[in-house]
This record gives C-alpha cells, sequence and structure tokens, in this order.
C-alpha cells in the first residue's frame, strides 16, 4: 500500500433523497461541525435532480434557505473526482421522479488511527455494512413483542 494511504480511514458514501427537491439546508451546519471537529473530510459532494420523465441532471445550488446567501459556500471545491457519471446515474436509479439528492463521499478520519494501526498489524478488512435504522428499529419492536 501507498505510504500516503497508510493513515486514511474507512471511506463511506451517502445518496440522501429530498423528494419533491425540498432542500432545507437543516443538515449542512451539523455536516460543518462533523468536518471542523475532524470527524470526518468530505471528498466529494454534489447535487443531482431526477426530472419526472426520469432525465438526471446536476444541480447548482447557490440559495436553500431564500436568504440570499450562498448556503454551500464551504463546501465549494469539495471534489476528488471519485464519483464519475456513472456513479451519478448509478445514485439516480434509487431516486423517485420529482426529486433531488445530494451524494456525499467521506473519509472517516476518528477511524484512521485505529485502521492504520490494523493495516500495520497485517489485519485487512473482509467485510463492511450498515445496519439502516428503519431495520434497526424493526428488531428492536420485534424482540420487545416475543419478550
Amino acid at each position: 500500500m501507498s505510504d500516503e494511504f497508510e493513515e486514511v480511514g474507512p471511506i463511506d458514501y451517502l445518496v440522501v433523497e429530498f423528494p419533491g427537491n425540498r432542500m432545507t439546508g437543516e443538515g449542512f451546519p451539523l455536516l460543518v461541525d462533523l468536518v471542523d471537529r475532524g470527524v470526518i473530510r468530505i471528498l466529494d459532494l454534489m447535487f443531482v435532480r431526477k426530472d419526472e420523465d426520469g432525465s438526471v441532471s446536476g444541480m447548482e445550488i447557490t440559495d436553500l434557505t431564500g436568504d440570499g446567501k450562498f448556503d454551500l459556500a464551504v463546501f465549494e471545491g469539495a471534489s476528488s473526482g471519485l464519483l464519475g457519471q456513472d456513479d451519478i446515474e448509478e445514485a439516480a436509479t434509487a431516486l423517485e421522479p420529482g426529486s433531488s439528492a445530494g451524494i456525499l463521499v467521506y473519509e472517516n478520519l476518528w477511524a484512521a488511527p485505529f485502521a492504520a494501526a490494523l493495516r500495520r498489524g497485517g489485519a485487512r478488512m473482509v467485510a463492511s455494512g450498515r445496519i439502516p435504522v428503519p431495520a434497526l428499529l424493526a428488531s428492536l419492536d420485534a424482540a420487545e413483542a416475543t419478550s
């Protein structure tokens, strides 16, 4: 492994759908806080729209809240080049027509020292995943119902 990647934490991505193209910007200050505290590093952030006819296009978002300020200025230039047109099209398959989405690729900086120590010790990641919150809640509800 290249020395420049020895200290890199796990890389994740999110595709967050905004039904009806309704983005409030409420989550952006929290995302900025995660970056400022060194919890994550944003590698890519882009926005796409899926029109009613199914066509997909990139979005320029300048003012989510209508206050006349560019709400995403802090993320300007957050593009590592990891996301390509094929990734955008793949993300768009999960969207309902008439919706938009934010695609976020980020490094988990909090885990970088742990991951680097494991790699130095010869360990390697063989599986990874996420448990969706609705699935977790359904599982807990089912367990509670049987007890």
